[in-house]
């Protein structure tokens, strides 16, 4: 498993994230498991160093600040991973930017490909490995709301192999 750095939303955002998570799984469509919590990757890596906590304690500063969650989006070809764009304000870049540089050192054997920034799509991941055959009717339940206004209030690091998380902030 991985390790992640990641942006974690108010209750309100994580509600809503939650309702469409239900609403795909009662469709048969796997979302994400009803234990995980709703949060935008901001780097990854085989391993996370936890030196990485204090080293990331200064950005503690920048929360809250105001996120908004838009398109659907879907990556991948045949079974794809369907998520919600957070709108990449200057806000977010400049955060996930800070966060890279200063997160670098402790990830081994480094970054994983499409999260160093340039090359990142900021998003909400809703459902995993969707066939095309039921893509369509997955569109339809992520979409709703069209638009979500979220409240960005802390990173935690999380160790995939663990299944633990660290709160910082």
């Amino acid at each position: 498993m991985v390790h992640s750095v990641e942006l974690l939303f108010d209750l309100d955002t994580e509600a809503v994230i939650r309702r469409a998570w239900d609403d795909l799984r009662a469709v048969g469509i796997v979302a994400q498991q009803p234990a995980a919590r709703p949060h935008a990757t901001l780097c990854v890596a085989q391993q996370i160093d936890e030196a990485v906590v204090p080293a990331l304690a200064g950005v503690a500063g920048r929360f809250p600040f105001r996120a908004r969650l838009g398109a659907t989006l879907v990556f991948g070809r045949s079974a794809g991973v369907l998520a919600r764009l957070v709108v990449p304000s200057g806000e977010l870049l400049d955060l996930h930017a800070e966060v890279c540089a200063l997160a670098a050192p402790y990830l081994r054997p480094g970054p994983m490909p499409h999260t160093e920034p340039g090359d990142w799509t900021p998003h909400v991941t809703l459902a995993r490995r969707i066939p095309p055959d039921r893509l369509a009717r997955a569109l339809g339940i992520a979409g709703r709301p069209a638009e979500i206004s979220a409240t960005a209030t802390r990173l935690r690091l999380w160790n995939g192999d663990t299944r633990t998380e660290i709160l910082l902030g």
